[in-house]
C-alpha cells in the first residue's frame, strides 16, 4: 500500500514557505513576480531538457516522480524473516510446497523468482534473468535522477541568461537614471527561479529518486539471495545470516528480539 511521503512534502512547505516569509518581512512580494523572468527560466530549461533527451525518457521520467511524494515502505529485515520461513517450509516440504506463497509478498520480481524456483529453473539461469531485472531497474532509476539533476543544471544557467538579457535591456535605456534601479531588479529575478527551483525542487527530486532507487535495489538483492540460496538448500539460519549482511549492522542487532523465522504479512 502507497503511503505519503511527509517528509517531501514538509521540505517543500518548509522551504517555500521560508522564502516567502523572508520576502514578505523584506519588501513587497510583488517586487518578487515577473511573467517573462518565468518564461525564461523555466521555458528555457525545459527546451533544453527536450534537447538532451528523447521525450519518451521524460514522459517516462515524469511517471516517476510519484515515487517523491509516495512510497511502499517495507521493512527488508521482515523480508529476510520471510526468506528464512520459505527456507524452512522449503525443507519440510520441497520446493513445490512454496506454489502457495507466490502471494504471500506484492512484488512482481518476488512472485516472477518464486515461479521459476518452483518450476525448477536452472540456478544460474534464473540468477540471470532475475539480475538482468535488476540492472534494468536500476538504469531505468538511473535515467530519472540524470534527467532531474540535468534540469537542475539548466535553470541557474537560464536564470543567468535572463538576467543578461535584463541587464542589456536596462542599459539601453540609461537615458533614464529613474529606471535603472527597478530594471535591475527584474533584471536579477531569472537567476533568483533558476536557483530556486535547481535548489528546492530539481535537485531534491533526484536526490530523493536516488534513495527510492537505493531502497528498491536493496529489496531485489535480497529476494534474488534468499531464492537462489534456498533453491541450494542452505540451511534457513545461514540463509538468515547470509541475508542480514545486506542490512547495516545498527539495524540488524536491533532486530535481534524479534527472533528467528518471524512470520511475515504482506
Amino acid at each position: 500500500m502507497r503511503k505519503f511521503d511527509l517528509m517531501t512534502a514538509a521540505g517543500l512547505v518548509l522551504g517555500f514557505g521560508a522564502i516567502v516569509s523572508a520576502v514578505y518581512l523584506g519588501g513587497e512580494l510583488d517586487l518578487f513576480w515577473n511573467i517573462p523572468s518565468v518564461f525564461i527560466t523555466l521555458g528555457g530549461s525545459f527546451a533544453a531538457l527536450l534537447m538532451s533527451f528523447d521525450i519518451k525518457q521524460i514522459k517516462g521520467v515524469f511517471s516517476l516522480t510519484k515515487h517523491v511524494l509516495f512510497s511502499e515502505p517495507r521493512d527488508p529485515l521482515e523480508v529476510v524473516y520471510l526468506f528464512s520461513e520459505l527456507a524452512r517450509k522449503a525443507r519440510r516440504e520441497g520446493l513445490l510446497g512454496l506454489e502457495e506463497d507466490i502471494s504471500r509478498l506484492e512484488d512482481p520480481f518476488y512472485q516472477k523468482g518464486i515461479r521459476m524456483m518452483v518450476d525448477a529453473m536452472d540456478p544460474e539461469l534464473m540468477r540471470g534473468i532475475l539480475q538482468m531485472d535488476i540492472e534494468a531497474t536500476a538504469q531505468r532509476h538511473e535515467l530519472g535522477q540524470k534527467i532531474f539533476l540535468t534540469w537542475g543544471s539548466l535553470a541557474p544557467s537560464f536564470g543567468m541568461l535572463g538576467t543578461l538579457i535584463g541587464l542589456i535591456q536596462m542599459l539601453s535605456r540609461l537615458e533614464d537614471p529613474s529606471t535603472l534601479g527597478p530594471a535591475m531588479a527584474v533584471a536579477l529575478l531569472t537567476t533568483f527561479y533558476g536557483m530556486l527551483m535547481a535548489s528546492l525542487v530539481f535537485n531534491p527530486i533526484a536526490n530523493k529518486l536516488g534513495l527510492r532507487s537505493r531502497e528498491e535495489l536493496l529489496l531485489k538483492n535480497i529476494i534474488l539471495e534468499g531464492i537462489i540460496s534456498i533453491q541450494s538448500g542452505m540451511n534457513p539460519r545461514i540463509l538468515e545470516e547470509k541475508l542480514k549482511s545486506f542490512l547495516p549492522s545498527s539495524e540488524a542487532a536491533g532486530q535481534e528480539e524479534k527472533g528467528e523465522g518471524e512470520s511475515f504479512n504482506a
